[in-house]
This record gives structure tokens, C-alpha cells and sequence, in this order.
């Protein structure tokens, strides 16, 4: 009899270390993992090569025949630190803004943002070299995500942190990424995936030290523990609903010449 084995897409970045550490050390969920930036996981899932995906929350109206599962997300109550947008002027004197392609939830954050928060109406590239960060023009703006962001702290002028602006909008937590699964997934899969994501985010410090970034110029633990908000509770799904409610709205353009 053939074993059947889910496969499982999930996020290469640091803030998603406690759940592969779970995932490939509780036990009892043997799993074939695909790790790729966000985009990725949407990808993978939408082809078929993925049964479970960990999925940027924005993608998840779009998707046919799945259910959110698990109690963990990657989410924030406050600064998240690592989905930023920097400027060297204020956010309402930006005219363009250009968009980190590795998390399409953070692009359409920005949009919200943009049209609820901030009341601005930039023009928003696609960032298709990140070398392009260091020739900014004055009223440029980039969002950064993941671990690259912590390398570009305090180079610019302004730097403001999504999750937190999104904090000040909606007096909401938001989740960047959630667990789904097809219908029809065996429910002994996702029940084993649960008890290792428990288990992973009760394992944060190995997980760290496991992956290297104990050698990192920042703090990883801190940034887990504080930073980061794993639980995925009643707060988290309305900030989605809202969220959705809202609309996917920004497309970026290519570079300008």
C-alpha cells in the first residue's frame, strides 16, 4: 500500500523558521517540503504541486475548493519590522513607489494603505532589481519584506512599518500568511500539522539555532517572540475580512525607462 504523503509549500524566510523546525522534527507528519518566497507558495499551490500551502493572506479570496486550517499564521500586533516602505520624504510627498514581488499581500497592504490611510495616490512599479534602492530619487519609496529589510534599517529618512500602519487604520492585528489546504485533504494531515506548528513555535530558539541565524547582526529571537504574533485567532480573521472586503487593487507597472 502506497503511503500517501502530503506536500507541504511554505516560506523560505525567517519568520517562518519555528514551523519548518516543526514540521521536519515533531514526528508524526511525514511531509515533502517546497520552500520559495511567498509568491512561490502561491504558485506551487495553484499548480497543483502542493497540497497544504502556508498562503499569503491576500491570495485566499481567489482560491477554489480550500479551507483556512490550523491556529497559526504569520502575523503581527504591532510593528512587524519586516514588511517596510522607505522613503527620504514623508509618505504624502512620495510620487512613486516600487514593490518588493516576493509577497503580493504586502503589495495590496500598501495599496490599502495608500487609498485608506495615508490618502496618497503614487504611481507603483514593480522593484525588478533591488540594486535600484540605492539611486532612490527624492520622492521615490520601496517596500521591502523578509529578512532583507533588517539590512536596510536606518538608511533612510522615513521608514514606515505596514503592520503597525495598519495597527494606527484599523486598531486591528494582521496576518501576512495563512495555512489552507484543498477540501478533501485527509484530516490526519492537518491534525499532524497543527501538533507540529505547536511544536515548532514552542521550539524557537532550536529552530534558530538550526537555520544560523543565531550569527545574525540582529536579533532573531526578539524578532519571533516580539515581532512576530504566530496565533491566527478571531482578531486576525476579522483584519482579514476587512482586508478582502477592501478589494485587490494595485498592479504594478514595469520600470520606468
Amino acid at each position: 500500500m502506497m503511503v500517501n504523503i502530503p506536500r507541504i509549500a511554505a516560506v523560505s524566510y525567517l519568520n517562518t523558521i519555528p514551523f519548518i523546525y516543526g514540521i521536519r522534527h515533531e514526528g508524526n507528519l511525514k511531509a515533502e517540503l517546497l520552500l520559495t518566497p511567498p509568491s512561490g507558495c502561491y504558485q506551487n499551490y495553484l499548480e497543483g504541486k502542493a497540497d497544504i500551502a502556508l498562503m499569503p493572506s491576500a491570495m485566499v479570496p481567489t482560491l477554489k475548493s480550500t479551507s483556512i486550517i490550523t491556529d497559526y499564521c504569520i502575523g503581527s500586533s504591532g510593528i512587524v519590522r519586516t514588511v517596510e516602505i522607505f522613503s527620504n520624504v514623508p509618505i504624502q510627498q512620495v510620487r512613486r513607489i516600487f514593490l518588493d514581488p516576493h509577497s503580493r499581500t504586502s503589495v495590496q497592504l500598501a495599496g490599502y494603505l495608500a487609498a485608506n490611510y495615508w490618502h496618497i495616490e503614487p504611481e507603483w512599479y514593480a522593484l525588478e532589481d533591488y540594486t535600484q534602492v540605492a539611486f532612490a530619487q527624492k520622492d521615490d519609496a520601496f517596500l521591502l519584506i523578509g529578512d532583507k529589510v533588517f539590512d536596510h534599517e536606518g538608511l533612510f529618512n522615513y521608514s514606515y512599518d505596514l503592520s503597525q500602519e495598519w495597527n494606527k487604520a484599523t486598531h486591528l492585528p494582521f496576518a501576512f500568511a495563512v495555512w489552507v489546504a484543498r477540501k478533501g485533504t485527509p484530516y490526519e494531515h492537518i491534525d499532524a500539522l497543527q501538533r507540529a506548528l505547536t511544536f515548532g513555535v514552542e521550539s524557537t530558539w532550536e529552530a534558530i539555532v538550526e537555520a544560523g541565524f543565531d550569527q545574525k547582526h540582529y536579533n532573531a529571537y526578539e524578532y519571533l517572540t516580539q515581532n512576530i504574533d504566530f496565533v491566527f485567532n478571531a482578531e486576525k480573521h476579522a483584519a482579514l475580512q476587512k482586508f478582502w472586503d477592501a478589494g485587490l487593487k494595485i498592479e504594478p507597472r514595469s520600470n520606468p525607462g
